[in-house]
């Protein structure tokens, strides 16, 4: 240490902790241009993004958010009954760390019990028969299970077509103008029936590369732009891009989320995105008999973690309702999911017209898929043109 005289005064200066200081600055810029590097070095499905940051306040409960704003302002505190004001540290804590609520025992059986987190889902609207052992569900096999190589029937499906073909509808009193304004795609894309697989009957190697739900889809879009709406498909194998990236079968809707948000961007004319599955249950629960005529039931998704999921849950009840009235007993309802084992969101955060919909089970044939996808066009045709009248501007006042 250097000493500066006076005749009167002593100064000390701290040359080796300047030096000090330079240093950990040094350090500190060298780790936090490392880190940066590593974070942006990273591949796509690990990198820190909106979606991933999003997923994980989810996890958090929503009364936690509102004691940190209490704590800069008691007025938010207010929107908490009495008994729950005073803030519970411990039990705060510990589901943080452990990831189980002290008062929900359900979250401690439901990381126990196989099939147990089925129950986070909500059954907000029940259609015939549906109760909650027979909501919706999907199996998840391995991958290398999925990617499998099966032999299709396809005089199965090439007769289900023709069957469908048969049925001429008159041309449409009106159309989106050739704007493709509905967008198909399929998250779980290789989701296959039994009947159309050759020598399958285990209801979980119902998959298969081509003959499989985006089938369903590709009918669906034939069916809307009968009736003037202008639709497009998308069959990108989202399987074999998992695998092809090292990814899980749980990331599929982050994989699927990437071709919905590049179309959205593409076209600017797309107003509704459908997202079409196949659901795990058995023939009892997924067919109904209309007219002498059995069709494959389908069911209404929507993502309980998603904010504004009340504006995905409004299209999925009308919908539902129409289907109701028009062919009685071939919606299964509306359910929520939420929780451990699911999404949460299914993408429909991107748009307030986002819908995930279950068509049929594994027991299912094409030709009662093909009659429900019929059904749906129907029906979605008849809200489309609707919303359409009431979004419409009104006309200009003649003066």
């Amino acid at each position: 240490m250097k000493r500066w005289r006076s005749p009167n005064v002593v100064i000390a200066v701290p040359g080796a902790s300047l030096k000090k200081l330079f240093m950990l600055i040094i350090l500190g810029c060298m780790m936090m241009f490392m880190l940066v590097g590593a974070l942006t070095s990273l591949r796509p499905e690990y990198r820190p993004s909106s979606s991933s940051l999003n997923d994980m306040a989810a996890h958090f409960p929503e009364e936690m958010f509102i004691r940190l704003f209490g704590l800069e302002n008691r007025y938010f505190l207010q929107m908490l009954p009495k008994e729950r004001q005073q803030t519970n540290y411990s039990s705060l804590l510990f589901r943080l760390a452990t990831s189980i609520n002290p008062d929900d025992p359900r979250s401690l059986l439901g990381s126990e019990l196989p099939g147990f987190a089925l129950y986070d889902s909500k059954i907000l609207i029940a259609g015939e028969g549906t109760d909650y052992t027979n909501i919706p569900y999907e199996s998840a096999p391995p991958l290398e299970v999925m990617l499998a190589e099966r032999q299709a029937s396809v005089e199965e499906l090439e007769q289900a077509e023709q069957t469908q073909d048969e049925k001429a509808l008159p041309p449409p009193k009106q159309t989106t103008q050739g704007r493709k304004v509905v967008y198909i795609y399929h998250t779980h894309t290789r989701e296959s029936y039994l009947p159309a697989l050759k020598g399958v009957t285990d209801p979980n190697l119902a998959f298969h590369r081509s003959v499989n739900v985006t089938k369903v889809g590709e009918k669906l879009m034939e069916e809307l732009e009968k009736r003037g709406i202008g639709a497009q498909v998308n069959k990108t194998d989202i399987e074999a891009e998992l695998l092809k990236k090292g990814m899980t079968y749980a990331q599929a809707y982050h994989m699927s989320r990437q071709t919905v948000v590049a179309a959205m961007k593409q076209n600017r004319d797309l107003q509704y995105f459908v997202d079409i599955h196949r659901d795990a249950h058995r023939r009892k629960y997924t067919t109904t008999t209309i007219n002498g005529v059995d069709y494959a039931r389908v069911a209404f998704i929507v993502g309980g973690e998603n904010a504004e999921y009340e504006k995905n849950l409004q299209l999925a009840t009308e919908l539902h309702h129409l289907l109701q009235k028009k062919y009685p007993g071939l919606s299964r309802g509306v359910i929520k999911k939420q929780g451990a084992g699911t999404d949460g969101k299914f993408n429909q955060d991107l748009s307030r017209n986002a819908i995930l919909v279950e068509f049929g089970g594994v027991d299912n044939t094409f030709a009662e898929l093909f009659r429900s996808a019929a059904a749906f066009a129907d029906v979605f045709s008849e809200y489309y043109w609707q919303a359409e009248k009431v979004e419409a501007p009104a006309p200009a006042e003649k003066k």
